[in-house]
């Protein structure tokens, strides 16, 4: 019987992960290749590679990439040009007076500077008001001279459209689009009312600025990707993951790049709800820990917490996108001495030249180098193995650039960057947990990524979690959590009207409007009509508030069911509901198209007798701050039922996972290992 697979694929700062699943079997295979970043789509071809040579057995194909992130941190996308109302060029500018919460002392903060020069902004005549009513004309001939001025005399190759009012009415933004797509045709446009019809026109024009920014560069590697998968013989459509969860075509991706910004973290997430609501968590943590940074999201009854406006290093964009706290330390971060202080992070070593024991060039030791000297990873193990690791090497760059001048030796610099890791990372949890009323003990932690499972342990043990999670193929999980995820969509507009049940009424046409450009992207990506669902919701503040909570919408509610849902709401999230009545502000509605996806089958129990490990070596056991022997085990030995206790290693060839002198590990009905703690606060 030929195989039938489903793959996905994640690119991330150091590895690209590659997962496959054999419908046929229930079989799940993981492969890991170096990033590529002078050709992504190298990096895929290379793990896909890794485990099957033959494409035209795919039926599904998934991909999450950061490359339009990558692009926006390093200022590498395109050159942008915007058009939008006379007046108004200088709105990137003058944008909000508010300072990020992380800079709120820091009076030598300047906020970023924006992404499009003054000399390629310009205004056209034409005005629409905030009900959607035409104040003055279009100036068409106005519009053909700022195409001629951005793109033939500044030789720009990205537009960006975005004015005022849109929102409510984008006759005048598509008038635009029409007349520069005919103008001049190979150059990309992007619209702000195709991205987000919502209300703040700097968010907005942020947002459509940063679009434009990536869409040449996600045009040019998807095109390039889906060209080479062909050539191996992919004969499905490639699909790529949101930043808000689910998947879309490649075809839409293109048009619609900003959406896939932070698809790569996305794919954790979907896996770590699936896994909630399969395993029946109340309350989840996805820690996931890469090669370049540590991404965390609070999960409640199996749904991630998501938001409509976020930022990208200080630009704001309004997309869903799920709620992700994210610190540049990772795997790769480096550790530096900063006048005699030690620092981990946020720049890493990445995939290029990687950490100091990689041999491939690097000089700066990376969390990775210090893993080594801890005696946490085995360098005749790394990935299975299938990856030279220069130990020594990693021994003398903690010893030259931390040790001596910390005055200290190699073990307690390697033990100290840990803990600087670790206090980064607690002060991101933090912010997800306890700054917003959430006890973070009443948590399970779910730790995933190629170093998850070795800092996860840690972690729980600072912040009294008493519940440690690691998946099957931590190292893989965000590519294994694009395998589970649906096709979808969503579709927004501003309104700005009371909470009644006469608005409600009012609403109805706005919402079929909306759920018609749904039913087009379905049909438009091959979604059979049984498989499609479409999600109401409603953006609800109390009257004079600035921010809003989504509310879902069923068939038959009231405003008063949707207050009070909103009141409960509200008092959960900050602690009092208010008498007053609700505002709508915005309404949305989401696409999905339901795919087939693998189950989470449970695995027979283990034998009589304990586990045997495979090797014993000396680690640093952070309970005694003392370096004691570890017994290590294969994890493809470990069945359901058995238990070890800590100092203990489990070895998988792409993760390790480390428990401590206070913890012990079980493993679940489905193979999954839990790290407890055996006293105190852990039990």
């Amino acid at each position: 019987m030929r195989p039938r697979i489903r793959l996905a694929v994640d690119i991330g700062g150091t590895f690209v992960d590659a997962i496959a699943y054999d419908e046929t079997t229930g079989e799940l295979r993981v492969h890991k290749a170096p990033t590529t970043p002078d050709a992504p789509a190298r990096g895929v071809l290379d793990a896909v590679g890794g485990l099957t040579d033959r494409l035209d057995d795919v039926e599904a194909f998934v991909h999450g990439t950061t490359l339009g992130l990558n692009a926006i941190l390093q200022r590498r996308g395109a050159a942008v040009g915007i058009i939008t109302n006379d007046g108004f060029r200088d709105l990137l500018e003058i944008a909000r007076a508010n300072v990020p919460a992380q800079h709120m002392y820091d009076f030598a903060y300047a906020p970023p500077p924006p992404l499009v020069p003054r000399r390629h902004r310009t205004g056209v005549p034409g005005r629409i008001d905030a009900q959607g009513q035409v104040l003055t004309e279009l100036d068409e001939d106005a519009v053909r001279a700022a195409g001629r001025l951005l793109v033939e005399r500044h030789g720009l190759r990205s537009l960006a459209v975005c004015l005022l009012h849109s929102y409510a009415n984008p006759d005048h933004e598509r008038r635009v689009a029409a007349i520069l797509r005919e103008a001049h045709p190979e150059v990309s446009v992007s619209v702000s009312t195709d991205i987000t019809r919502e209300y703040r026109e700097y968010e907005r024009t942020s947002t459509v600025t940063l679009d434009a920014y990536i869409r040449p560069v996600l045009s040019d590697y998807i095109t390039t990707l889906e060209a080479r998968l062909a050539e191996a013989g992919l004969t499905h459509p490639l699909h790529i993951m949101r930043s808000g969860g689910g998947a879309m075509t490649a075809e839409l991706a293109r048009r619609a790049p900003l959406t896939t910004v932070l698809s790569g973290p996305a794919g954790g997430v979907v896996g770590a709800s699936f896994l909630a609501r399969t395993l029946e968590l109340p309350r989840l943590i996805s820690f996931d820990v890469g090669g370049t940074s540590v991404d965390c999201c609070v999960i409640e009854n199996g749904e991630p917490g998501e938001v409509h406006e976020a930022a990208i290093d200080g630009f704001p964009l309004l997309i869903p996108i799920f709620d992700i706290r994210t610190v540049g330390a990772g795997g790769g971060s480096i550790a530096w001495i900063d006048e005699g202080l030690l620092k981990v992070g946020p720049h890493s070593a990445g995939a290029v030249p990687g950490p100091v024991a990689y041999g491939a060039g690097g000089t700066e030791p990376t969390v990775t180098d210090a893993a080594l000297v801890l005696g946490y990873l085995d360098p005749g193990a790394f990935l299975d193995g299938g990856m030279r690791i220069d130990a020594d090497a990693a021994r003398a760059a903690i010893e030259t650039e931390l040790a001596v001048p910390l005055g200290v030796t190699a073990e307690r610099a390697a033990a100290s960057v840990f803990q600087v890791l670790l206090a980064r990372t607690v002060g991101a949890l933090r912010e997800i947990t306890v700054e917003r009323a959430l006890d973070p003990r009443e948590f399970a932690l779910l730790a995933f990524g190629g170093a998850g499972p070795l800092l996860g342990p840690m972690l729980a043990r600072e912040m009294g979690i008493a519940t440690t999670i690691i998946p099957q193929v931590p190292a893989a999980f965000s590519a294994f959590g694009m395998l589970m995820s649906d096709l979808e969509y969503e579709f927004a507009t501003t309104v700005l009207r009371p909470l009644s049940d006469a608005s409600l009424a009012a609403l109805e046409p706005y919402f079929a409007e909306l759920e018609e450009r749904g039913e087009e992207v379905l049909s438009a990506q091959g979604v059979k009509p049984e498989d499609r669902a479409l999600v109401r919701r409603l953006d609800i503040r109390y009257h004079g508030q600035e921010h809003s909570l989504g509310i879902d919408l069923g068939p038959g509610d009231t405003a008063a069911d949707v207050l009070a849902r909103f009141n409960a709401q509200h008092a959960a999230r900050y602690g009092h509901a208010m008498p007053d009545g609700g505002q709508i502000l915005t309404l949305r509605v989401r696409a999905v198209g339901r795919l087939a996806k693998p189950g989470l089958p449970e695995l027979p129990p283990a034998g009589p007798g304990t586990p045997e490990p495979i090797s014993a070596r000396r680690a640093h056991d952070v309970t005694t701050g003392e370096f004691a022997t570890f017994q290590v085990y294969g994890r493809a030995t470990l069945a359901p039922g058995h238990e070890v206790r800590g100092p203990a290693i489990v070895e998988e060839g792409t993760s390790t996972t480390v428990i401590f002198s206070d913890q012990r590990l079980t493993v679940d009905a489905y193979g999954q290992l839990l790290v407890t703690g055996t006293g105190g606060t852990h039990d």
